[in-house]
């Protein structure tokens, strides 16, 4: 089936406009969450950390995303310090994640999507997938593309590998722990950045899932992910008045919804 289309007629350049403010709230998004994880990690309640550092990493992959698509308010160059930035505390490239997205926004689940292919995987095929997930993504990138691209990919790897020696050197049990909690949650990106979006959703001629209710503010708005799709210009904090102006102005747009998690959200599609 077709990918889905961008509908006709709706305004969304007003909310395309990003302030200081905006740009504020986004840099700072995952702090809270990475400050909080590295001080468990350094307490007798250690093994309570790994939560806050998946609401950390779920963070970092709202900012980077935004960056990735210029929702940030800065120019290429700033996206990218902020991607590499990210890509040494996240341990993974974000610019081999960038390439990546970008052709997956191109050919969205089709032949050329790297990224998108494991939503059309079963549950636990994703999850064995997990761990090949990010090299898959990597060697995309340097193998297809261009010299800014491998370039952009070297730096990052360049400011992981210091970060980790950093960590190594300092001999701080918070800060090791932090470096095992990412590299799991790279394993695990598979499944909650890419697949619980877009499985059951190849041919239905939809963009993604989308969710609504308080599971979609637990989730940070990432799982408006079909409006993502269709508005990509659109940064994350606005996607729910997005999503009110498509139910209201584009027959058939709400009831073909296909929310991530059903019993969470109030709307049936």
């Amino acid at each position: 089936m077709a990918p889905e289309r961008t509908p006709r007629g709706i305004e969304w350049h007003d909310l395309s406009a990003i302030s200081r403010w905006d740009m504020l709230r986004e840099l700072t998004l995952p702090m809270p969450c990475f400050v909080l994880s590295l001080f468990i990690y350094a307490s007798e309640l250690w093994m309570f950390g790994p939560l806050a550092s998946f609401m950390f990493f779920l963070c970092g992959l709202r900012l980077n995303h935004e960056a990735i698509h210029g929702n940030l308010g800065f120019n290429r160059m700033g996206d990218s310090a902020v991607m590499t930035t990210l890509s040494a505390i996240m341990l993974g490239s974000n610019h081999a994640d960038a390439y990546c997205h970008m052709r997956h926004h191109k050919f969205n689940m089709g032949d050329g999507d790297v990224e998108g292919r494991c939503g059309r995987m079963g549950f636990w095929q994703v999850l064995r997938y997990g761990p090949r997930f990010p090299m898959d993504l990597n060697i995309a990138a340097w193998r297809s593309g261009s010299r800014y691209w491998r370039r952009r990919v070297m730096l990052d790897w360049l400011a992981v590998f210091a970060f980790v020696g950093l960590c190594l050197i300092s001999g701080q049990q918070f800060m090791i722990l932090h470096l095992g909690a990412m590299a799991f949650a790279q394993c695990l990106t598979a499944l909650f950045a890419v697949w619980i979006t877009h499985q059951g959703t190849e041919n239905s001629g939809i963009a993604g899932r989308s969710q609504r209710g308080v599971f979609a503010i637990i989730a940070y708005l990432m799982f408006y992910h079909r409006e993502h799709h269709l508005f990509p210009r659109v940064p994350v904090h606005k996607l729910p008045k997005l999503a009110a102006r498509l139910d209201a102005q584009v027959p058939g747009y709400a009831s073909s919804r296909q929310p991530v998690l059903p019993w969470f959200d109030p709307i049936k599609p």
